[in-house]
């Protein structure tokens, strides 16, 4: 069974944290499944960034360190860099994202998800991550600035 997300309801929108993730406070999220990460954005930077309509990978193999940039994606409010969670080989692209960038706004927790990376030194890279709890209040503290920016008309 499947644990509640934590989630914050402000205006018209949702933000979820699922509970069995990694975070880093630039809104992405990894999902350790044995050697590799599945990683991707949260509910979060998706909602802020609008809707994504064109996701460039880097190449398969490369090399990453933890909080390098893995892909990069444009929305109809900005071009943004996915900051990789964790260190390792890029073994796998979401092609899906290719034809259907939008996945990434609908469903950013499952097939929305970004890369899968193999990894190389988790146990240290873990020590930079958020556990869902900890992204949690980060995630309060970033909706609580944006709502003041837009003088609380929400975010």
């Amino acid at each position: 069974m499947v644990e509640e997300p934590y989630q914050i309801k402000v205006d018209k929108w949702t933000f979820r944290v699922p509970k069995d993730l990694f975070y880093n406070e630039n809104d992405c999220w990894a999902r350790i499944e044995g050697d590799t990460a599945k990683v991707g954005i949260t509910d979060f930077l998706q909602n802020m960034i609008s809707d994504i309509i064109f996701v460039k990978f880097n190449e398969l193999g490369s090399r990453v360190e933890q909080f390098d940039e893995i892909a990069s994606f444009e929305s109809t409010k900005s071009v943004l860099d996915l900051l990789s969670p964790v260190s390792g080989t890029i073994k796998e692209a979401n092609e899906k994202l290719n034809q259907s960038p939008e996945l990434a706004n609908k469903d950013p927790y499952g097939e929305g998800w970004f890369a899968i990376i193999k990894l190389e030194n988790f146990e240290t890279d873990r020590q930079n991550l958020l556990s869902a709890q900890d992204y949690f209040e980060v995630l309060k503290r970033k909706v609580e600035t944006e709502r003041r920016k837009l003088g609380k008309r929400g975010v």
